[in-house]
């Protein structure tokens, strides 16, 4: 991702059970087309990893401005898509808004 400073992140964390064949491994995948073709999009980081029986996982994605955040939230596709994760997958989650003021990489050398 380019250092598009000041910006903004969203911060998705969930607790799943994990289920073979309940199609969220493919809507993940769509959600993350769908996001990438979002004006204002800049960028996502993932992870999952099996905790006692379900799956936490964490998404972070990055956006130009709060409206293309408020647009993304309410794009229908992904309003359709909240709605089976709250009644089919998640157990938990939560969501966080901050804003980035500084970024910067292990490749630059800080004095």
């Amino acid at each position: 991702m380019e250092n598009h400073v000041p910006h903004f992140a969203v911060i998705f964390t969930s607790k799943r059970r994990p289920q073979e064949g309940d199609g969220y491994p493919e809507m993940a995948a769509k959600m993350d087309a769908l996001a990438r073709e979002q004006p204002g999009f800049l960028g996502v980081d993932s992870v999952s990893s099996p905790v006692e029986g379900t799956i936490s996982a964490i998404t972070v994605s990055y956006w130009q401005d709060e409206e293309s955040i408020r647009a993304w939230k309410r794009n229908l596709e992904h309003l359709l898509a909240q709605k089976r994760g709250k009644e089919n997958w998640y157990l938990h989650y939560e969501v966080r808004v901050a804003k980035v003021e500084r970024m910067y990489s292990g490749d630059e050398i800080l004095e």
